[in-house]
């Protein structure tokens, strides 16, 4: 009569023990059925042997709770300890009163003495014990799992009645799925470590389905108990929930696969892409470099198709580099999802922490019904020191999650889950999630299991972030998940590294073999496409490169210097550096054309912004990150529409305009400027801002501007010595890689960068210390510089370690046993998530909303109901008033921030917070005043 679910959480009548264990099974056959990929199929085939991965699949995930089945759990419901005593069973009052032992250890514990007395070879038993000990989040290690000494064994229970109990209870479970006993059960080999963490995962989500009470009742009395009726609520449940995989099994792709998809030809470049995934040997990495414009995501995506027609994926995971980017990004992949097979559109989710904003996510979300996360309510009354053994409690992670409701299937919208969704467009951060030392880990690892995984734009990351990229790329190349990464400017030696990672993940090695790295050889064109793998007995590449579908542009290079002004020097209305550009704009633009200027900060793009809106007026645009949600989506859209691609024989281009932007306009920003002025960053990111300009075929340009030109700013040469820079820049960017790049910058003036064909060179120059690329004068202070930029980088690489989800040393470690051993113990929210594997100043997005007599109003002017209550037609205008505060009023605004009263019954907007303007139009936030400009946007004064 042991339970496994109190009355409470169960639906009002307690669940037997067994009832749990067959129903989790139950589950798990459902699981292997309709959601594995193929690849993961033929994987747990190959460990069970003789083909019989889906009986030990879901023995496994059925065995998940045997830790229940003692006195430390079984004493913790009043009622069911009732049944328990009464029905012979006993344990000591105040030993399990006083010790605490958490089941999924227990079980752990158990489950590694019993296979070993059913005759398990040890390493055998090595790795299916941590698979239960582990099922709430994180293995411990055997020392940390073991009951407690003082107990002396009285929470296991020392009568013989107790470990003859879990011996039914296992011998029940075992025959259930089909197996003679416990040791017919032993697999005939170990899986990677990478295999059993996603294993993990899935022994998790087949007890979180199990765990629904709308859809698993409590069974309390032992007759009603059997497989069979497992089987009938699973079946009814899966089919209730919606819950499926992806493509299952993916024809083969023909050779008019991409025009089918989108309609047009293949360039020379996307026909590389998608030949090299048709001839890998294994599943492996891709890393393609090719030109801003190129086509790399469609290529990427129709490649993807290649890789899970050949190696048995069944969807995808595209990761971008910021949450702007993911949206439009969203859309692409669901229409291409769609283009393979209509009914898998709605299976494509959207997941990174503010998809709440995103009106077509939101329009896809329309059935009415219980929260997602509520379903997954935590047991805390029948567990010590599992307050949230789900992992779903407020704010754990994606807090709107309690709002959505379906397409995708609404299981999937639950906290921690979103990768397990089919097809998954989000921030590149939910990868570099799965590669931390985190609770529920196991989960992102599991949602990543059998897809094609495409990373756009990764030469955006930094050091930092790289380490969490690469621990992931070694997780995945150890799992056989195919990646691909894209670049327009990869820094070769970044590109070695992640390679590396990779392949020292698919050899299971601490570090990837350095003759096998040796062996691979640097692109000798531009585009490229580098591909690595590694099969049972040796490893494999591809080196490739093709002609860009266009010609090189002959950009010329201009410099305009700008002296620097010292902090806290006198400054008039107009800066220097503003009166030079509004003097250059005068003189340019004088038969019209279009400007993109682009500003390394924030308040120097709205400086710039009123000195041109002056004399230009309407003319002058402004983007930025510190705009309102509501005016950037408008400001993008018209941005796009403007200076996008050619859409009809009727042109929208005007025939003067200027944009000025930060850096919002280097990545993923498919605008054509006639002329680029921008201020100096490092070679990788000013090669991406040239991409801006006479980017697309067929738009009519002034005569004055038919040669694509740079003007770099921001920044003053100097005859007899290295230049000078903002200590903004210098803040952002480090001196070292300015230094470098200005001399090439300098070198150039007055010439011509043959663009893209020289951007693998230009970037390397920079980025290759051993290159002496600066003149003699300034040897001194590269040499200063490049000392403090190396210890910086390399601090920051070491800052990183304590949070990577393996420690060093400790990669070829065979079992998951420890693996969370002096992780982070506290469950972590989006934000802190994103804190972790982001370096940086920590900054908040706050909703802006005014106050008068009357109450509060949106920005956009709409009223506001009592204490701000935001009714469903008034959401998008609350919404749109989002925008993100500089770091530097961070903690200002953490410490006397918060929800509106009228917002914290609300399912989103209970988690913001509101930054109130009074009637002044402004607020106090520590020592700064901060006021929000229709034109301007964020207005942040003080010192």
């Amino acid at each position: 009569m042991l339970w496994g679910k109190s009355a409470g959480r169960a639906g009002g009548r307690s669940n037997l023990l067994l009832q749990h264990l067959l129903d989790t099974a139950a589950v798990a056959e459902l699981i292997w059925d309709y959601y594995l990929s193929p690849s993961i199929r033929r994987a747990l085939n190959a460990v069970a042997g003789h083909g019989e991965g889906r009986r030990l699949f879901a023995w496994v995930c059925g065995i998940h709770d045997i830790g229940k089945a003692t006195p430390a759990f079984q004493h913790m419901d009043a009622a069911g300890a009732a049944r328990v005593l009464g029905a012979g069973m006993a344990w000591d009052r105040r030993v399990v009163q006083r010790y605490r032992w958490r089941h999924d250890r227990a079980g752990g514990v158990l489950i590694r003495k019993y296979l070993a007395e059913a005759g398990w070879s040890q390493e055998s038993v090595d790795w299916v014990w941590p698979l239960v000990a582990g099922h709430h989040g994180r293995f411990p290690t055997l020392g940390e799992a073991g009951e407690p000494r003082r107990a002396r064994g009285q929470l296991s229970g020392s009568g013989s009645g107790w470990d003859a109990a879990r011996h039914k209870l296992l011998v029940a479970l075992t025959r259930a799925v089909g197996i003679g006993g416990l040791a017919d059960v032993e697999p005939a080999g170990v899986p990677s470590r990478a295999v059993q963490l996603q294993l993990s995962g899935f022994v998790v989500m087949a007890d979180w389905i199990a765990s629904d009470q709308s859809h698993f009742k409590g069974v309390d009395a032992l007759e009603q108990v059997s497989f069979q009726a497992a089987r009938d609520r699973a079946r009814e449940a899966w089919k209730r929930l919606g819950l499926r995989g992806g493509w299952g099994g993916l024809g083969q792709p023909d050779e008019d696969v991409f025009r089918r998809r989108f309609e047009e030809d293949p360039r020379p470049s996307q026909m590389v892409v998608m030949d090299t995934a048709a001839r890998m040997d294994a599943p492996g990495l891709i890393v393609v470099e090719a030109p801003m414009g190129e086509g790399k995501t469609k290529a990427a995506l129709v490649a993807a198709e290649f890789l899970a027609a050949r190696w048995g994926l069944d969807g995808v995971f595209v990761g971008m580099p910021t949450q702007a980017t993911a949206d439009p990004m969203f859309t692409h992949v669901r229409a291409w999802v769609e283009a393979i097979e209509p009914s898998l559109a709605p299976q494509v989710a959207l997941l990174h922490g503010k998809r709440m904003f995103n009106k077509q996510w939101r329009e896809l979300l329309q059935d009415h019904g219980p929260a997602a996360d509520n379903r997954f309510a935590g047991v805390a009354e029948d567990e010590f020191g599992l307050d949230d053994p789900y992992g779903v409690s407020d704010g754990a992670c994606c807090p709107e999650a309690s709002a959505e409701r379906s397409a995708p299937a609404e299981w999937f919208l639950g906290a921690k889950r979103g990768l397990l969704c089919p097809f998954v467009v989000g921030t590149i951060d939910q990868l570099l999630f799965a590669a931390t030392r985190t609770k529920h880990v196991m989960l992102r690892m599991a949602g990543l299991a059998g897809k094609v995984v495409i990373l756009d734009e990764v030469h955006a990351a930094d050091v930092y972030m790289s380490q969490f990229l690469a621990e992931g790329l070694r997780w995945l190349g150890q799992a056989h998940v195919p990646v691909i990464l894209l670049s327009a400017t990869l820094p070769p030696a970044q590109r070695r590294e992640l390679v590396a990672a990779y392949l020292a993940g698919a050899g299971r090695s601490e570090e990837a073999d350095a003759s096998e790295a040796a062996a691979i050889p640097e692109p000798d064109g531009y585009p490229s496409v580098t591909a690595a793998w590694r099969t049972e007995s040796s490893g494999g590449h591809m080196v490739r490169s093709c002609s860009s579908w266009r010609e090189d542009l002959q950009v010329k290079v201009e410099i305009l210097p700008e002296r620097v002004v010292k902090k806290g020097a006198s400054r008039g209305d107009m800066s220097e550096g503003d009166a030079q550009v509004l003097s250059l704009m005068r003189e340019r633009l004088a038969d019209g054309g279009c400007v993109l200027v682009i500003r390394n900060t924030v308040p120097r793009a709205q400086a710039t912004f009123e000195a041109l809106r002056g004399e230009f007026g309407d003319d002058v645009h402004l983007l930025h990150g510190r705009l309102s949600a509501a005016d950037r989506a408008v400001r993008t859209e018209k941005c796009l529409r403007l200076l996008g691609p050619p859409q009809s024989e009727v042109s929208q281009r005007p025939s003067r305009m200027i944009l000025v932007a930060t850096q919002l306009a280097e990545q993923s920003f498919d605008v054509d400027a006639d002329l680029l002025v921008t201020d100096l960053a490092p070679m990788d990111l000013l090669l991406q801002r040239i991409g801006r300009t006479h980017r697309h075929e067929g738009v009519p340009r002034p005569e004055a501007m038919a040669q694509p030109t740079v003007i770099v700013t921001g920044f003053c040469p100097q005859d007899d010595g290295p230049p000078e820079f903002p200590q903004a820049a210098e803040g952002i960017y480090g001196r070292y890689l300015l230094l470098r790049t200005a001399a090439l910058v300098c070198a150039a003036a007055g010439e011509c960068w043959s663009v893209p064909g020289r951007v693998p060179q230009l970037v390397t120059e920079v980025y290759d210390s051993g290159r002496q690329i600066v003149p003699g004068s300034w040897a001194a202070a590269e040499r200063e510089a490049r000392a403090y930029w190396a210890d910086r980088q390399r601090a920051r690489a070491e800052s990183a370690e304590p949070f990577l989800l393996t420690r060093a040393g400790e990669h070829a470690q065979p079992t998951l046993e420890g693996l969370h051993r002096g992780g982070m113990h506290d469950g972590l929210s989006e934000e802190q998530h994103r804190a972790v594997v982001r370096d940086g100043d920590r900054s908040v997005e706050v909703v802006l909303v005014y106050r008068d007599e009357r109450g509060f109003h949106a920005l956009s002017g709409r009223r506001l109901g009592m204490g701000g209550v935001a009714s469903p037609d008034l959401l998008d205008d609350v919404l749109g008033g989002t925008v993100r505060l500089p770091a530097k009023l961070t903690d200002a605004a953490e410490g006397t921030l918060g929800p509106l009263d009228g917002w914290r019954d609300h399912p989103w907007l209970r988690h913001s917070r509101a930054l109130v303007l009074g009637a002044s139009g402004s607020a106090q936030l520590g020592d700064h005043t901060v006021r929000y400009d229709e034109q301007l946007g964020l207005v942040v004064e003080g010192p």
